[in-house]
């Protein structure tokens, strides 16, 4: 049981160790297990010409493991390490061993040389140094200190470390490796402890799960590629989102990652005209007829024209935007649905009614007054800022006389004053005479207000 009760220990102290420090590095724990053989003869501490059971010089019969090698047939060495920096590295190993073979056979009867399942425990620290780290045959070199029972006795050793690792991947090797553990106390034999045995790198911190761990990812935080250090690409398009313009969308390496999608050379984002390819000098868009205005606020896409007129060899004088080879009215500034000329509104109407709801006549004649003249100036002075806009005039009577006397007078009345518009200026095509008679009035007849507003006439727009 005290045996037992070492190799725990040892255990204990291996498992403690390896949660001292915090993982910093790329997989920066070790854990080797395997086996060991321990052999006292080829260290020339004890020449077999003077009675002892070593060899005559140091390392010979260094291979000699039939001989005297001593092998226990299960695993019985576990070790630790954390990697520290620059190629070095700390371990704790714990290992056990039964002894049947000490050196060879002494000529010195005096020398019990002959043993029988003699109990071996160590435990032992190295410090060790790897001389291609990174390679995968990864040779390296160790020096340490320990302690080491044999049948119960133990003493301090110095220890010496010559081996190598063979990587099979990024976490999996075999280590191979030769320790020189020169004893501090008489009892306790000189000897070398050989050890073969599958190693596991591990604890490396990968904080977003990619791959690549942190002490090499540029952007731990975030999922990313190997290629550019652990930082994303989100759109897949060769480009960093870091030194992509565009991140969300694949583009070209010349556009700092932004599409083109009109292949103008011109990146999607500042191409006013994305889907059409154009000009540099015009954002990206067309210019089909090359005269410096871009098609789409060139009235004549296909003509060259100065800006001034809209990319139009002709000029638009009025500034509708209808040209003045298309403008009805291109003096006047109109609409594009009216073919340049402006349009009658509701307030331009109401304002020729109200003057036309002035004209008067001679009493139960068509004859206009002369007073009326300024009116009439006035409404002629409107119809022409509306050229191609047709009207009605319209007559109006009261209910006084009788129903064809009424008709007949407001006929009258109405083709009166078309017929002084024509005489004053206004095309007679626009213009056409209509009489309601008492048809429509607009007031009450019983009274002499309402009859006086009855006695009108109006000048509609045609519809």
């Amino acid at each position: 049981m005290k045996n037992l009760s070492r190799l725990l220990f040892a255990m204990l102290l291996v498992l403690g160790y390896s949660n001292v420090n915090a993982q910093d590095q790329n997989n920066p724990w070790q854990i080797s297990i395997g086996v060991n053989a321990v052999d006292f003869y080829p260290t020339g501490d004890g020449a077999l010409s003077k009675g002892g059971f070593a060899s005559e010089s140091f390392g010979e019969e260094f291979a000699n493991a039939t001989d005297h090698w001593n092998v226990l047939p299960s695993l019985s060495t576990i070790s630790v390490s954390k990697y520290l920096s620059d190629g070095f590295s700390f371990g704790i190993t714990g290992s056990l061993n039964k002894i049947d073979k000490y050196g060879d056979i002494s000529v010195n009867p005096d020398v019990a040389n002959e043993v029988s399942d003699l109990s071996y425990y160590g435990v032992d620290g190295t410090i060790k140094y790897n001389f291609l780290e990174g390679t995968t045959i990864d040779p390296f070199l160790g020096l340490g200190g320990g302690y080491t029972w044999v049948d119960e006795i133990g003493a301090g050793t110095v220890n010496g470390t010559l081996g190598f690792n063979v990587w099979f991947n990024e976490n999996i090797g075999l280590t191979v490796q030769t320790a020189y553990k020169h004893a501090f106390e008489d009892y306790l034999d000189t000897h070398f402890q050989h050890t073969a045995g599958i190693s596991i790198k591990f604890g490396g911190t990968d904080t977003d799960g990619d791959g690549i761990y942190d002490k090499d990812d540029a952007c731990p935080d975030v999922a990313g590629l190997e290629a550019f250090n652990g930082c994303p690409d989100t759109d897949g398009d060769g480009i960093e989102d870091s030194k992509d313009d565009c991140p969300n969308e694949a583009g070209l390496a010349e556009l700092n990652g932004c599409p083109d999608s009109d292949g103008d050379g011109i990146a999607d984002n500042k191409d006013n005209c994305p889907t059409v390819a154009g000009l540099k000098a015009l954002n990206g868009c067309p210019d089909a007829d090359g005269d410096g205005v871009t098609d789409a606020d060139d009235k004549c896409p296909n003509e060259a024209g100065p800006s001034a007129n809209k990319g139009c060899p002709w000029a638009d004088k009025d500034g509708d935007g209808v040209l003045d080879k298309d403008d009805k009215c291109p003096e006047v500034k109109g609409t594009v649905a009216n073919n340049g000329c402006p349009e009658v509104t509701q307030a331009v109407q109401a304002t020729l009614n109200a003057y036309a709801k002035t004209i008067l006549f001679d009493t139960g004649k068509a004859t206009i007054k002369a007073q009326s003249a300024a009116v009439l100036s006035d409404i002629i002075g409107i119809l022409k800022e509306y050229p191609t806009a047709k009207f009605t005039v319209e007559g109006h009577t009261d209910s006084v006389g009788s129903d064809q006397l009424n008709q007949r007078l407001s006929d009258s009345r109405a083709n009166s004053v078309k017929e002084y518009l024509v005489e004053n200026g206004i095309d007679a095509f626009r213009l056409s005479a209509l009489g309601y008679g008492e048809a429509r009035p607009i007031d009450s007849n019983k009274t002499r207000a309402g009859r006086a507003n009855n006695r009108r006439v109006e000048i509609n727009l045609a519809k």
